[in-house]
């Protein structure tokens, strides 16, 4: 059930961007639609991480890109980030808290690619299944915690069943690209330099903008192959 903020409506550079409070078993979660420009073909739903928001680079530019290419981004709020928690529950009310935001974004009737970022990422993979995602989008996807690699979460990527883009950092200490399995049924975009949150350091070959440009980039090619 769900019902829209008394905020209102906001003006983006994706357009009119609405968000609409849905409530959940694990609390009141929060999407903020941003709609596609022309025909929408798409939602890309795409959750945070444990440790930030909506807020994140990638997130924000992609809200900002995606409608352009017909496709209505979604960026969603967990409930602990809604309830102003710092930290971020066991990743099984994760689970639940995304399970329950489901039927508000399949509500436009459209395929939605299942997205987040790190931890939210996780929960894409975990549930894509059942979910009935058409794709998964996974931004940082945390391989392992830093400096474990034998604490593999390899199996929730794989396991996601479904067409899956892994957009990862060159220098992401939760995961570098080159760590992840060869053999997946996933493809994956690497970001030079970038580290957990795709930023790069002054002495990278490339700058901060052209780094989130090829996120966007990215994302937009893939998402227009999507059912094709």
């Amino acid at each position: 059930m769900t019902k829209s903020e008394s905020a209102g409506t906001a003006k983006s550079n994706a357009g009119t961007a609405r968000s609409e409070t849905v409530e959940t078993d694990a609390g009141t979660a929060r999407i903020t639609w941003h709609p596609a420009k022309k025909k929408a073909r798409l939602v890309l739903a795409v959750s945070h991480g444990a440790g930030g928001g909506i807020e994140a680079r990638d997130l924000q530019a992609l809200a900002a890109e995606l409608p352009a290419h017909g496709v209505t981004v979604a960026l969603v709020e967990q409930p602990w980030r809604v309830a102003g928690k710092k930290v971020a529950p066991a990743p099984k009310t994760l689970d639940v808290g995304w399970r329950g935001l489901w039927p508000a974004l399949t509500k436009p009737g459209l395929p939605v690619i299942a997205g987040g970022r790190s931890a939210g990422a996780r929960v894409a993979c975990r549930t894509a299944g059942e979910l009935g995602a058409a794709a998964v989008l996974a931004l940082s996807f945390p391989l392992h915690p830093p400096g474990k690699p034998e604490k593999s979460r390899a199996d929730e990527l794989l396991g996601a069943g479904v067409p899956t883009l892994v957009v990862q950092g060159g220098n992401d200490p939760f995961g570098r690209p080159a760590e992840f399995p060869a053999d997946g049924a996933y493809e994956l975009v690497e970001i030079p330099f970038g580290d957990h949150s795709f930023a790069v350091p002054k002495r990278a070959d490339i700058g901060q903008d052209e780094a989130v440009k090829r996120i966007t980039d990215a994302v937009a090619r893939w998402a227009g192959m999507l059912g094709a």
